[in-house]
C-alpha cells in the first residue's frame, strides 16, 4: 500500500477555524479571538454600571442594597460563564483538537443539562437563604429591604442566565467568539433602555423600583439564550446539539474542570463578601456603599479579563488535545502578560483619580471616603489580579487547576485573615485594604511562577510537539 493511500484523510470538520487555533501566530490569533469577547464583556459591565447609576437615583439604601446582592450575582455569572462555562469550552476544544467530533457534539446536550440543573439549585438556595445572607453582610432596614426586592427577582430567573452561558461557551469552545458576542451585545442594547423604564415606570411600563432592574436582566437573558439555541440547532455551529444517550464520561469531562474552577470562583466571591462584612461591622452601611462601589471596579476586571480568557480556554484546550503542549504554554503566558498590562493600567488610573469613578454613583462623604481609600490602596495591585485570572482560564483549557485553586486559597487567607487581624489591631479600614492588595499580588505571582516553571507538565521540562500526559480519572484530576 502506498504512503498516500495509508495516510488518513483529513476529517471534513477539522476546519480552518480549528487549524488557526493550532497553527496561527499566537498574538494575532489571540487578539483576533479576544476582541469580540472583550467588547461584549465591556458592554455587559457597562450595562451593570449604568443600572447602578439608575439605582443610585433611588437613594443610598438602594445603592447599599445592590452592593449586598452584587457579590452573589457576580458569583453566579462567574460560576456559570467562567467556571462551569470554562469546563464546557475546555471539553469541547480538547475533543475537537483530538478530532473526537462525535464526543464534541454529545457534549452540547450534557453541557445544557449541567448548567440548567445548577441554575435551578442556585435559585432555590438564594431564595431560601438570601435574607440571612444579606443580614450577615451588614444589611439592615432600608438597605436590606432593597437587597431582597432586587435579589428575589434576579435569582428567580437565574436558570436562564446559566442556560445562556452554557450555550455561549459551547460556541466559544469551537473558537467562534463572534456569535456569542453579537448576541449578547444585542441584548445589552435592549437592557440599557429597558432597565430605567422598569425602575422608574417610563411610558407604558410599571414603576417597579430596584426590582425593575432585575426584571430587565431576566427578560434579556431569556431572549439571548433563545438566539444562541437557535444558532446551534440550525446547524451553523461546528458542534451540533444531538439527542444522544447520556454518558457519565462526558459529564465528567465538563465537571472535572468546571467543578474545580467553581471552587476558585467561590474563593473570589467569598473574599469580597467577607471583606464587605468586615467593612460593614467596622463602619456601617455608608461605608459598605463606598467599598461596594469601589470594589465594583475590581469586578469590572473579571469580565474584561474573561474577554482574553475565553479565547485562552479554546486555544490552550485545542492545542492540548492535539498534543502541542509547548505551544499551549506559550499561549498561556502571552495571554497573562496582556491581561497584566490592561488591568494594571486600569488600577493605576483609578488610584490616581478615584473620584472620577466614585462620583458617578453618588456624593455621600462617607461613601467617597471609603471608596477612595480602597482604590488608592488596592488599585495598583489590579495587574496581578488580571495576570492570575488569565492564567486561571488558561489552566481550564489545559484541564489543570491545582495551582489556581492553591493561589486562590492563599488570596482568601491573606485577604480575610490579614484584614481581620489588621482591623482588630488597628481599627483602621486602611490596613484591611493593604491586606487585600497583598492578597492580589500573592495570587498573581504564585500562579504565574508555577505555570511558567512547568507545573502543568509535572517536574519535566516539556519538549515541543509532545502531548500533555493523560489526565487521571476521579478527584485527583485537579492536580498538576
Amino acid at each position: 500500500m502506498s504512503s498516500a493511500a495509508a495516510a488518513p484523510a483529513p476529517h471534513p470538520r477539522h476546519n480552518p477555524q480549528t487549524q488557526a487555533l493550532l497553527h496561527g501566530s499566537i498574538v494575532p490569533t489571540l487578539l483576533r479571538l479576544a476582541w469580540p469577547t472583550v467588547l461584549v464583556m465591556l458592554a455587559q459591565s457597562s450595562s451593570g454600571l449604568i443600572e447602578t447609576w439608575f439605582v443610585s437615583r433611588l437613594g443610598t439604601d438602594a445603592l447599599a442594597g445592590m452592593a449586598l446582592v452584587f457579590p452573589g450575582f457576580m458569583m453566579m455569572q462567574m460560576l456559570s460563564g467562567g467556571a462551569m462555562g470554562g469546563g464546557i469550552s475546555s471539553a469541547i476544544a480538547r475533543a475537537l483538537g483530538a478530532r473526537r467530533h462525535a464526543d464534541a457534539d454529545a457534549l452540547v446536550l450534557h453541557a445544557v443539562i449541567i448548567n440548567v440543573a445548577l441554575g435551578l439549585m442556585f435559585s432555590v438556595l438564594v431564595l431560601l437563604f438570601g435574607p440571612s445572607l444579606y443580614r450577615a453582610l451588614g444589611g439592615e432596614d432600608g438597605s436590606l429591604d432593597a437587597a431582597l426586592r432586587y435579589s428575589n427577582v434576579v435569582f428567580a430567573g437565574t436558570a436562564l442566565v446559566w442556560l445562556l452561558n452554557a450555550l455561549a461557551n459551547v460556541i466559544r469552545g469551537t473558537g467562534n467568539m463572534f456569535v456569542p458576542a453579537a448576541a449578547i451585545c444585542t441584548s445589552v442594547l435592549l437592557l440599557v433602555p429597558l432597565s430605567p423604564c422598569l425602575i422608574f415606570g417610563l411610558g407604558p411600563f410599571p414603576a417597579l423600583g430596584i426590582a425593575g432592574g432585575g426584571v430587565a436582566i431576566v427578560a434579556t437573558s431569556a431572549l439571548t439564550a433563545s438566539v444562541l439555541g437557535w444558532y446551534i440547532l440550525s446547524g451553523r455551529s461546528i458542534v451540533r446539539l444531538r439527542l444522544v444517550p447520556l454518558r457519565w464520561a462526558l459529564f465528567r469531562e465538563i465537571l472535572r474542570v468546571g467543578g474545580v474552577a467553581g471552587i476558585t470562583t467561590l474563593q473570589t466571591t467569598l473574599t469580597i463578601a467577607l471583606t464587605t462584612a468586615l467593612v460593614g461591622a467596622a463602619a456601617g452601611p455608608d461605608a459598605i456603599a463606598g467599598f461596594g462601589t469601589g470594589g465594583r471596579l475590581e469586578y469590572l476586571l473579571v469580565p474584561l479579563v474573561f474577554g482574553l480568557g475565553a479565547p485562552l480556554v479554546a486555544l490552550v484546550g485545542t492545542n492540548i488535545g492535539a498534543g502541542q503542549g509547548a505551544r499551549a504554554l506559550r499561549i498561556a503566558l502571552t495571554g497573562g502578560v496582556l491581561a497584566f498590562v490592561i488591568t494594571e493600567a486600569i488600577g493605576v488610573t483609578a488610584a490616581i483619580w478615584p473620584n472620577a469613578w466614585l462620583g458617578l454613583f453618588g456624593h455621600d462623604p462617607r461613601m467617597l471616603e471609603t471608596g477612595t481609600a480602597y482604590l488608592r490602596t488596592v488599585g495598583p495591585a489590579y495587574g496581578f489580579f488580571g495576570l492570575g485570572l488569565s492564567l486561571y482560564f488558561a489552566s481550564q483549557g489545559a484541564g489543570r487547576l491545582f495551582w489556581p485553586l492553591l493561589a486562590g486559597m492563599l488570596r482568601l487567607v491573606i485577604a480575610i485573615g490579614g484584614g481581620w487581624l489588621a482591623l482588630r489591631v488597628t481599627g483602621s479600614l486602611g490596613w484591611v485594604f493593604v491586606a487585600l492588595s497583598a492578597a492580589l499580588v500573592t495570587y498573581g505571582v504564585t500562579l504565574s511562577a508555577a505555570i511558567a516553571s512547568g507545573a502543568w507538565f509535572g517536574r519535566r521540562r516539556w519538549p515541543a510537539g509532545r502531548a500533555l500526559p493523560p489526565l487521571p480519572r476521579g478527584p485527583a484530576n485537579a492536580g498538576p
